[in-house]
């Protein structure tokens, strides 16, 4: 009805009302309106006052409360439908997102013709890996995701062999990182000595001879062509598929800018103007491939000629940054849409084979960290590997995937700042088991655990340094700062027009030089005795001389601040306290970023694993992936806090992994992981981002959850580490963020609360209308059915029962209809009453009446008699 349009579903702008059925299409699309209100404000530049429009949180508080209400009213009108119409519905339901089933892969029954166990010096591969690989054979790929150190390489290796010799793949390509893969093609020559293995150099792929490298890939029917990342991205793609990719993109950014252009001014521009940019951008590219295709000589040679039918990726979660187009903008946790030439590569390459193939997946993923960071990273799994199924599902963008299985909300978090903020972000995702199972059905999910790995448990040490007195001062100045974007309070020029913009990100990266040390954002702080590279210096010292008969290494990870030579750095700043304070040989400290070729990593390594080097730096990137220095590792230390789970896993994999031996000899079995966090700092936030972000992942890909929905916001105690824990500690006082939640919910029960006692003032106003108009047609009803009684009593029919019409009228003593037709005439034309009721006769006693009325027609004024 209109009230429950225009009252009980409305909310009410500045200047217009958002009605239901606006509130009604916002729901439907997943959108939330762009309700603004007007606030007086002094210009900076000449003082003066001016109005400007900002968004009205609390009007859109509102929205989305309403909103929320109107979507489960679905479920309410669905429990008023028919037995048929629902069992019909949920029949549509589970054919499109429930049928998806994982099979029991056992692969203990496959021999392996060809594979030389002895060489690899194993008696056999691990169960997991039969399974595994058995699982890719029957489906033509799927993902491996394994933990770190559990074997992924031999299942490439074994299950790139295997799909030739079965005629499954005719040239399967193996790629990963470039630290990595000289043990791939080591381990596949190892295992497969008579195999036809192609491992070009890096010297093969200058620009001289790549295309002697590709012609090679073409014409030669190999066992196996295994390459870097990068070497991967220097292959030309299809320009055709590159053309058929980006139209679809196109299609999809065309079909959200109608969406939007249709709701008008309820959309913010920065969301039309990013969406336009996006068009504008993927049209110069179709232009510039339609020119390509025109111009294109014999001699290139591009993936698809090259006959590559499977892909075997390695750490695939390097190639994560896939573009997507989406109508939602400010929404934390989605990363980045616009994605890297990197990932759009790899989406040409695997679309090239499924084409070929017909099917979905023809690609192998192998990473422990499939899912590390943002919500968007399982879409782009699907994107990639499971086009088709996504289709059936009606599923062609991210927006179309995020409508069925996420949630958008509003939450409050730690900012950058350590203060508490209002965010924006996906965190409630629904339709979970289905989501789980969409994942688990082409996934081997392994943990060290289940494989039985023999390796180190990991012994978390949360480290807490209380901030130094220069830090404490700093915190207080990047707080203003954050809040008033006085740039001169952290002792720099004044923030430029475009610095204005990204004045987060500027209080983000002193905020992490901040908490790593003080000379990193000015050399004048000089040392202090109880600054993090004090701490850490210390207790590497300790571990030192507690494994020094042993030789017990260590691990060192940072991500800021990395070596760089005859240049200040917290890792020389704690390698020289280590030589002057601790008394540690500097021969023993060394950095991996000093190994400049692959043969001076490869020695670093071998000298760790010797002892030789005691304690060893370097980034996730260089160090937390492809060493292999884990024989003598007792102690992790995290001297900053890595942005995502999947980041400390791999930091951490350095040591707990299978060959770990003096752990298990002299420290029971045990490596400790020491994270250092700076009470106040940003390290409360980045544990804050890790809390939202571990359940959502454990959860979803052990496929073992009795609830359809997470929320990415609470916390599992069994879901790993315990984050909980750590965000009680560095935050100082987690009573604030419970606060600003229960505040929240205040807010918005505040606004319902207004919202109700609106509709309700309302609604007594329109009850009590109601009640005097049913008092009046009672009474009105009282006066028809006495007059239905009179006309009763007096009514006069003739033989066959029609009623007779003895009208009398006055002065006109005859019944003839004629004659009381002429007179009625008379009266029409000629009576004039001045507006009163005038008695001209009566029917069965009752008055007959005639009232002269004015109205005006194109100016002119009109007198006409009716009759009552």
């Amino acid at each position: 009805s209109n009230m429950i349009i225009n009252e009980k579903f409305a909310v009410q702008g500045e200047n217009r009302l958002y009605t239901g059925m606006h509130l009604l299409k916002h729901s439907l699309l997943n959108t939330t309106p762009n309700i603004t209100k007007t606030i007086t404000v002094t210009d900076p530049d000449t003082g003066e006052d001016k109005d400007v429009k900002v968004p009205d949180g609390q009007a859109i508080q509102m929205a989305n409360t309403k909103i929320d209400e109107i979507r489960n009213g679905f479920s309410n009108w669905l429990d008023e439908q028919s037995p048929e119409f629902k069992d019909k519905l949920a029949d549509t339901y589970n054919r499109k997102f429930n049928c998806f089933v994982r099979p029991t892969y056992d692969g203990s029954h496959q021999s392996f013709p060809g594979l030389d166990l002895k060489a690899l010096g194993i008696p056999d591969l691990y169960q997991s890996q039969k399974d595994c690989i058995w699982m890719l054979k029957q489906n033509g790929g799927g993902i491996g995701d394994h933990e770190v150190g559990a074997g992924k390489t031999l299942i490439m290796c074994c299950a790139a062999y295997e799909m030739k010799r079965l005629g499954q793949a005719n040239k399967p390509m193996i790629i990963g990182l470039k630290a990595n893969v000289h043990e791939i093609a080591s381990t596949f020559r190892t295992a497969y000595p008579n195999a036809k293995i192609l491992y070009p150099g890096k010297e093969d792929f200058t620009p001289q001879k790549r295309v002697k490298i590709f012609n090679e890939i073409k014409n030669n029917s190999w066992d196996a062509v295994i390459l870097t990342h990068d070497q991967f991205g220097k292959i030309p793609q299809s320009p055709e598929m590159q053309q058929q990719i980006f139209q679809a993109e196109l299609d999809s950014v065309e079909e959200n800018l109608n969406v939007l252009r249709n709701q008008g001014q309820e959309i913010s521009k920065m969301m039309l103007k990013g969406l336009e940019k996006r068009k504008a951008n993927l049209e110069v590219k179709l232009s510039n491939l339609a020119e390509q295709i025109k111009d294109r000589t014999d001699d290139v040679v591009d993936f698809k000629m090259m006959g590559i039918d499977h892909l075997f990726v390695d750490e695939s979660h390097q190639f994560k940054n896939l573009a997507f187009t989406t109508r939602h903008d400010r929404v934390a946790g989605l990363g980045n849409p616009e994605g890297s030439q990197r990932a759009m590569n790899m989406l040409f390459a695997i679309r090239t084979i499924q084409e070929r193939r017909d099917k979905d997946l023809g690609a192998t993923f192998l990473s422990g960290t499939t899912i590390s960071n943002s919500l968007t990273e399982l879409y782009l799994l699907f994107k990639y590997l499971r086009p088709k199924e996504l289709e059936k599902q009606g599923i062609n963008s991210f927006d179309a995937w995020a409508a069925v299985f996420a949630k958008k909300t509003t939450d409050y978090e730690f900012s950058v700042t350590n203060q508490i903020v209002q965010k924006e972000r996906f965190r409630y995702f629904i339709k979970v088991p289905e989501l789980a199972s969409f994942y688990s059905e082409i996934t081997d999910f392994r943990t060290a655990k289940d494989i039985g790995i023999d390796r180190p448990e990991k012994n978390e040490i949360l480290y807490n340094i209380p901030p130094t007195p220069q830090q404490e001062i700093f915190i207080e100045k990047l707080m203003k700062f954050a809040e008033t974007g006085d740039a001169t309070l952290l002792g720099r020029e004044p923030l430029s027009q475009s610095e204005e913009k990204a004045k987060m990100l500027i209080a983000t990266d002193y905020a992490r030089k901040m908490s790593l040390d003080m000379r990193m954002i000015d050399q004048a702080y000089g040392d202090h005795v109880d600054n993090k590279a004090s701490h850490c210096a210390a207790m590497i010292a300790e571990y030192y001389n507690k494994y020094a008969k042993e030789k017990g290494t260590q691990f060192v990870f940072s991500d800021l601040g990395t070596y760089k030579p005859n240049e200040w750095n917290p890792y020389s700043e704690i390698k020289r306290k280590l030589i002057e304070d601790h008394g540690i040989p500097a021969h023993e400290i060394r950095f991996i970023q000093e190994a400049k070729t692959d043969n001076a990593r490869k020695t670093m390594i071998e000298a760790m694993n010797a002892g030789r080097i005691r304690v060893l730096f370097g980034s996730t990137s260089m160090l937390g992936t492809g060493v292999n220095a884990q024989k003598r590792a007792v102690a992790i230390h995290h001297a900053d806090t890595p942005w995502r789970p999947s980041d400390l896993s791999q930091r951490d994999g350095r040591a707990i992994r299978k060959g770990n031996e003096i752990a298990k000899l002299y420290a029971d079995n045990k490596v400790d992981v020491i994270i250092y966090a700076v009470e106040k700092s940003l390290d409360s936030y980045k544990f804050n981002l890790l809390q939202n972000k571990q359940l959502f992942i454990n959860q979803l890909k052990t496929n073992n959850m009795a609830t359809r929905t997470i929320d990415e916001g609470s916390l599992d105690e069994g879901s790993g580490m315990n984050f909980s824990e750590y965000v009680a500690i560095l935050s100082g006082n987690t009573d604030l963020l419970e606060k600003a939640k229960l505040e929240k919910k205040i807010a918005s029960l505040e606004s319902e609360r207004q919202a109700f006692n609106r509709s309700k003032s309302s609604a007594i106003y329109k009850f009590e209308d109601i009640t005097r108009t049913v008092d009046s047609n009672s009474e009105m009803i009282a006066r028809i059915t006495k007059d239905q009684q009179a006309f009763n009593e007096k009514v006069q029919v003739d033989k066959e029962g029609n009623k007779l019409n003895p009208i009398k009228l006055d002065n006109l003593n005859t019944i003839d209809p004629k004659a009381i037709g002429e007179k009625l005439n008379q009266l029409a034309n000629n009576a004039r009453t001045n507006g009163e009721y005038f008695k001209i006769g009566e029917l069965y006693g009752f008055k007959i009446l005639v009232k002269t009325e004015e109205s005006q027609k194109e100016g002119s004024m009109f007198k006409d008699n009716r009759f009552f």
